[in-house]
């Protein structure tokens, strides 16, 4: 069955590269609007109900996921085939690099406030503030963080736990951009979330970030300029795992990250990872690059993965 499983990670993969995200009926979108009507009904303002709340929808999210696995394990076909179809339903990295290419074009051509439109495809930052060079800079830093939540951790788990490991993490991740930030309705029942997508990234941040090192050379970036910045900066984030990631950015294409940050409820002054200029347009499209590069580099590992793991 571990052949199963490899081929659909590489299936997965070569869907999302050819076809992007699902037009409709998104089952990431689904389970978004799914977990709004479970808030709805379990939202206290305290740490309990927000494990209740994970709980409910990543556990049952994951015996689904069980239960899909084990009605296909008997036929490597089954396997490769659901595999194929879930990896490319959680898989983020040809959106993330079309949205990347978008915003260095119009930074590319300076326009300035189309791109501060598109910057919420990306994140959630407050771009009214940005010039070209934040805006660069922002998108630079979500590029490097979704190419380690969007495509390698759940390559990741899929190669360690197959669909149900796919689907769990998805389903972790996506309640963390919902519920599991500082807002002041989150605070405390979006602490469960948070502390879930930290813990299960932990592992493929770094491994995310180890690769970024390994893969820069082939884009024009600096492999040990990746590894020393990850190694010195990573750690000043403010968060655990996109540390890592960006910090490997920054040092692979030689430019600075960090500083004032502003998002809806908060603003913070992060720490600056790397040395050199600014990011620009050319950072961008070098990042989209570097990020197309990892997701291809993990599919292979991972697909390896599942089939070493179970000799």
């Amino acid at each position: 069955m571990s052949a199963g499983r490899a081929v659909g990670l590489l299936l997965g993969v070569a869907a999302d590269a050819a076809l992007g995200d699902p037009r409709r009926g998104h089952p990431v979108a689904r389970f978004g609007r799914a977990a709004q009507t479970v808030e709805k009904t379990l939202y206290r303002d305290d740490r309990s109900a927000g494990v209740l709340h994970v709980g409910v929808l990543v556990g049952g999210t994951a015996v689904l996921g069980a239960l899909v696995q084990r009605t296909v394990r008997c036929s490597p076909v089954l396997e490769a085939a659901a595999t194929g179809v879930v990896t490319w339903a959680v898989l983020g990295g040809t959106s993330l690099a079309d949205e990347g290419t978008a915003m260095a074009r119009l930074l590319e051509a300076g326009e300035i406030d189309a791109a501060r439109e598109r910057l919420g495809n990306l994140c959630g930052r407050d771009a009214a503030v940005l010039d070209g060079q934040g805006l660069a800079r922002a998108t630079v830093e979500s590029i490097a963080e979704n190419t380690s939540d969007a495509v390698v951790a759940p390559l990741v788990w899929g190669a360690v736990a197959g669909i149900p490991g796919l689907v769990a993490y998805r389903a972790a991740n996506t309640l963390d951009a919902m519920v599991g930030h500082r807002s002041p309705r989150y605070r405390e029942f979006g602490w469960a979330s948070a502390r879930l997508d930290d813990l299960m990234n932990l592992v493929p941040s770094r491994f995310a970030a180890a690769l970024t090192a390994v893969c820069a050379p082939v884009v024009g970036g600096s492999g040990g300029g990746a590894w020393r910045t990850w190694r010195r900066d990573a750690t000043a984030h403010p968060s655990p795992n996109a540390g890592q990631i960006e910090a490997a950015f920054a040092g692979a294409l030689e430019i600075r990250l960090g500083g004032r940050t502003i998002y809806g409820h908060v603003t913070e002054q992060r720490p600056i990872m790397g040395e050199g200029r600014t990011a620009d347009a050319g950072d961008v499209t070098r990042s989209v690059e570097l990020s197309r590069l990892i997701g291809t580099v993990t599919g292979v590992l991972a697909a390896t993965a599942a089939v070493l793991r179970r000799r």
